[in-house]
Order: structure tokens, then C-alpha cells, then sequence
């Protein structure tokens, strides 16, 4: 579908977001590998999160949606069934990556597959790891379908990311899981750390290396959750209220974990005014309340080292940076091109429609200039947050535009044209 958006006058009002997808995930999993009936509050109605639940109920986990609840019976330390047909993970990198994990110590047959965009993604990364560990994958290409067969004994490994990677870490974490000997992860660079919180892990910080331990000792029990609003969504409303003049606006409840704020640090470096009001924790995950102010944003320079904490939101952080003032530059980001597009081609293509003079380069872009005109319309790449950035830049130039295959927002947010038209005026 093709989307239309009109320049808005200003932003205002207050949003409470559906939960933070990377947690939902996490909190699905973990509820079904304890044994019993464990809570989510606040689970998004996001495609990707119902990709994660499929999976889990063709492995035999009873889901049950009660008002703003899910229900989650899991069935103990190796008690999935075996899957009577593929496990489809839709378009969500995070379900295959971290259910391989998983399966890897499960004592059948299974297999995981995703749709044309998952399935040219890479899988080599969570392959070789788990293959160390004694995990017996089968891939043609190191990309999807997979095909994960009983292993014959699994081992504790100390394995350092080459990579900043919350997948493949927690990939590894959910392996050693089911190990009584000690498996851990060492990181260079910081990435998320959500399955090291949910599942209350020990992290330690050695000689400017991050190290997580799990072994089976770990292993989780069944409880409640409450999953904080998703900042990378709140991420889209935040710019646009920045940007839009005489706005402010109140996002309530949004999670505030310190791998995941960096894109509000950077926002507040070129001169948002965003004041952050931590309320509380759940599950060692803090959350508070955000209020955001029009404000006059200038560009400064992002250090490599931070890019991994901020990759999703680049798509949205790219539409302040080329309506700052100042040179907008971006380096050190080339997993960006094998995110559900390559964001930064995407970007780049629909950047150049404004008049804007852009370099491209293998890891990231510049962007010079004044934006001179507003494109018939943006295409989406059929990636989310391609599609929502270009909406929020849409709804800030003057004479608006369209973004071509929209309705792919629902993979994670399928309620961002309700959110957006409730505090617009």
C-alpha cells in the first residue's frame, strides 16, 4: 500500500507503546523453556513477535491472550515435542537466531525457515559457534532454511564475538543453558544484553571485555513480566517531536535499559530537549517516562564504538541528522546492509530525492546540504524502519509525500498510523 503524509503543525499529547520487541522475544522463549505457567504483560501485536509465538506453539507450548496478558505454560528443561512441520520465523532474524540456540540442545529434528528477506540474511555467524559447541546445523549457502539434527554431546565453550551481536550471543547463551559445565560469551563492544537481564546471568567487566556465564544452573523458572514500552518505536515519535515546532510530548513507560538509550545520549548531544524520568525496574530492565521538546538540533560526530547500540534507530536518527544543522555522517555501520534491506543503499536512494548531496560508501554515508524539494514518494524497501522514518520525514516537509509498501510497518509496529495520528495537529 502507498501511505500519504501531510505536513504536520505540531506534536503533542502523550503515547504508552506496545512492549520492546528484543524483550518480548526473549520473555516468549524463556517462559517456554520453564516448567509452568509463566505471565507477559504488555507483549506486542508485532509480526515478528507473532513469528516467535507460532514457533513455540508448533513445539508444543500452550499460549493463552487474556486482555493485556499472555499466558505462556512452558514445558520444562527439554520438553518441546518435536515440530511436525518447518518452523517459519517470518521475517524476524531474532526468532531464527536465538530458537537455533535453543533447538541446538533439543534431542530432535528440527528445521527453521523465514521468508525471501530473512532467508539472504547471514546465519554463518550463529552457525560456526554453535557448531563449536557440538551442534550438528545443516545450511545451504550459511543462510536459511536450517536444519538442526539431535546432537551427540554438547560442550561449554568461551567464545568471543567477532562481532557485536545480541543474536548470536544469546544464540550461545541459550545453548549453554541446558550445560551443566559453565559457557561463556566475551563481547570487545557492548551489545544488547536483554537475555543476560531476563535470565539473571553473571557479567563481568575484565581489561575493557564484557563477559557473560550460563550454564544450567540458570536455567529459568516460571514467573511474571512486564515488558517496558519499545524505545526504538518511541524512537520515531521522539525525532518528530523534536523536529516539529511548538511541540511537547509524554511517552509513557519505555524502556531505559543503558545498551539501548545511547540514541537518545546522541540526540541530547546535538541539542534535544528530552527529559527522562526512570520510574522503575522489571526482570533488571529499567523503564521510565520520556518528555520531548521542539528543539534546535545541530550534528556531532558518532563514534564507531557506539554504532552497535544504535543500529536499529539509524533509519529514524538519519531524518534528524539531515534536518540539523551541520554535515551528517555516519561510519563503522556496514551490518547495516544486511538488515531486512541494506539500509544503507535504502537510505541512501531516498535521501538522494530530496536533492541532497550524498557519498555512499560500504559502511555507512555523508549527507551535504539543504533539502530542496519534497519527493513524490519514498520507497519503504519493504523494511519497517525505512518505512517509518520516511513517514516521520514525510510528515515534516512542507509539502509532504507518500512511502511506497507501508503496511510492512506491522512487522514491528502495527499501530504506528494510530500513534502518529493521535498527537499530530
Amino acid at each position: 500500500m502507498i501511505q500519504t503524509f501531510s505536513k504536520i503543525n505540531k506534536v503533542s499529547g502523550k503515547l504508552s507503546l506496545p512492549g520492546d520487541k528484543s524483550i518480548s522475544h526473549r520473555a516468549l522463549l524463556i517462559s517456554s523453556l520453564a516448567d509452568g505457567k509463566s505471565s507477559i504483560l504488555n507483549l506486542p501485536d508485532s509480526e515478528d513477535i507473532k513469528s516467535t509465538i507460532q514457533c513455540l506453539i508448533s513445539l508444543g507450548i500452550e499460549i493463552e491472550f487474556l486482555d493485556n496478558k499472555t499466558f505462556v505454560k512452558g514445558r520444562g528443561f527439554r520438553g518441546y515435542i518435536p515440530p511436525a512441520i518447518p518452523l517459519n520465523a517470518g521475517n524476524s532474524g531474532t526468532t531464527a537466531r536465538l530458537m537455533a540456540g535453543i533447538l541446538s540442545a533439543q534431542n530432535f529434528e528440527s528445521v527453521i525457515q523465514g521468508d525471501s528477506s530473512l532467508s539472504s540474511r547471514p546465519m554463518s555467524r550463529i552457525i560456526e559457534p554453535l557448531t563449536l559447541m557440538g551442534s550438528n546445523i545443516e545450511s545451504y549457502d550459511r543462510k536459511l532454511p536450517l536444519r538442526i539434527y539431535p546432537h551427540e554431546k554438547l560442550i561449554a565453550i568461551n567464545y568471543e564475538l567477532p562481532i557485536a551481536s545480541a543474536q548470536v550471543k544469546s544464540a550461545i547463551l541459550f545453548t549453554g543453558l541446558h550445560l551443566n559445565t559453565q559457557t561463556s560469551v566475551i563481547e570487545s563492544i557492548q551489545s544488547r544484553n536483554h537475555t543476560e537481564n531476563l535470565l539473571n546471568l553473571k557479567v563481568i567487566k575484565q581489561e575493557q571485555k564484557i563477559i557473560s556465564y550460563v550454564s544450567k544452573n540458570n536455567y529459568p523458572e516460571a514467573k511474571e513480566y512486564f515488558v517496558p514500552g519499545d524505545i526504538s518505536s518511541a524512537m520515531f515519535f521522539i525525532v518528530l517531536a523534536l523536529l516539529a515546532k511548538n511541540s511537547k510530548l509524554l511517552i509513557k513507560n519505555v524502556l531505559l535499559n543503558p545498551t539501548r538509550t545511547e540514541c537518545l545520549s546522541l540526540l541530547k548531544r546535538m541539542g534535544g530537549d528530552i527529559q527522562i524520568e526512570e520510574r522503575g525496574f522489571s526482570n533488571n530492565e529499567a523503564y521510565g517516562d520520556l518528555i520531548v521538546k521542539s528543539s534546535k538540533l545541530s550534528n556531532v560526530k558518532i563514534g564507531m564504538e557506539t554504532i552497535p547500540l544504535i543500529i536499529d534507530e539509524i533509519p529514524i536518527l538519519t531524518v534528524a541528522g539531515i534536518l540539523a544543522e551541520g554535515v551528517f555522517e555516519l561510519r563503522g555501520a556496514s551490518e547495516l546492509r544486511v538488515k531486512e534491506s541494506d539500509r544503507i543503499k535504502a537510505i541512501c536512494t531516498n535521501l538522494i530525492k530530496l536533492g541532497l548531496d550524498v557519498e555512499e560508501y560500504e559502511d555507512g554515508f555523508t549527507v551535504l546540504g539543504k533539502v530542496k524539494k519534497s519527493p513524490d514518494s519514498f520507497n519503504s524497501f519493504e523494511d519497517h524502519r525505512i518505512a517509518m522514518a520516511f513517514a516521520i520525514l514525510s510528515s515534516l516537509l512542507d509539502d509532504g509525500s507518500k512511502v511506497e509498501n507501508f503496511d510492512c510497518v506491522s512487522i514491528s509496529n502495527p499501530d504506528f498510523l494510530k500513534q502518529l495520528y493521535s498527537i499530530i495537529h
